[in-house]
């Protein structure tokens, strides 16, 4: 009996480990796809079945620079963490914390302000009209909140976010941004990754002046349900992109102060190789990064 609940504990602590390392993996991205705002936005990953322990990146600390080690582990039934030295952003808190503890869907939470979607979500009509195949995957999967009353930073402002959210895995938040929830982080990334890339693709043809060729609802359902055979291609996008902040030096992975972790190894972590890309790091005055890795 002993033996076994050690071996779950080992178990449990090696998954918490990845989750952490995927996460911080997922800020350093953001950052690379210029998704994040200043010291601001924020990620989380639940950790308890039931979501109401989550993982969350720390107040204001430049996506670009999170570690493995940063990330703060969090309890939406605390009641004192707000009062506490190291509490997180309120913002991050009162939205983050409330979708954990309501939403059993959103394992993963990953709320940006990026340039297209972030246009979009200002529009008097946001909605991602389904034009092509990129468009037509948020199809009937995208909630849309035209509320906006300021800064998101009290427990009630995220319960009005819950039940706009409610079943669907995409909010665009008028006069705001967006947020996406998701089983994995892989799959989280995955969806923000082509909703920035539906947005431009929307903002562009708007840009036209020209009338939108919306598919029909029928298209666009088909379309939208053809997506699910391809739903392998987060992981193996995830895994690629995070191989090459491995091979960038990155230490994004460090589950400790003291340096770099072996956690891929240590974790049976194998990823797949993808060389045709890397990162660079850019030096600049603004004093809250020291580094801002670019794909090129």
């Amino acid at each position: 009996m002993l033996d076994r609940f050690v071996a779950a504990a080992e178990t449990a602590d090696a998954l918490n480990a990845q989750l952490r390392v995927d996460l911080a993996a997922a800020f350093r991205l953001a950052a690379a796809f210029d998704w994040h705002e200043s010291v601001g936005n924020h990620l989380s990953v639940a950790l308890s079945p039931d979501g109401r322990k989550f993982l969350m990146n720390p107040r204001w600390k430049h996506f670009a620079g999170i570690n493995a080690y940063d990330l703060l582990s969090l309890d939406s039934d605390d009641l004192e963490t707000m009062q506490r030295p190291n509490a997180p952003d309120p913002s991050a808190w009162a939205i983050h914390s409330r979708i954990h503890a309501a939403l059993p869907h959103a394992r993963c939470i990953l709320h940006l302000h990026p340039p297209y979607s972030t246009a979009l979500s200002t529009l008097a009509d946001p909605t991602i009209h389904p034009i092509d195949g990129n468009t037509a995957r948020f199809y009937g999967r995208t909630a849309t909140d035209l509320g906006y009353d300021g800064i998101a930073d009290d427990a009630a402002e995220g319960d009005r976010l819950v039940s706009v959210l409610a079943d669907k895995s995409v909010l665009i938040m008028g006069n705001h941004g967006v947020l996406v929830v998701a089983p994995t982080i892989a799959a989280a990334f995955e969806d923000f990754y082509f909703l920035e890339k539906a947005s431009k693709t929307l903002v562009l043809a708007y840009s036209t002046g020209k009338p939108l060729n919306v598919m029909s609802a029928e298209l666009a359902a088909r379309t939208s349900h053809g997506w699910t055979a391809y739903s392998g291609m987060a992981t193996t996008h995830f895994a690629q992109l995070k191989q090459m902040l491995d091979e960038s030096g990155s230490t994004y992975a460090s589950l400790n102060r003291e340096g770099r972790c072996q956690s891929f190894r240590s974790l049976r972590f194998r990823s797949l190789r993808f060389r045709s890309l890397r990162f660079r790091s850019l030096t600049g005055a603004v004093q809250h990064f020291t580094s801002l890795p670019r794909v090129e």
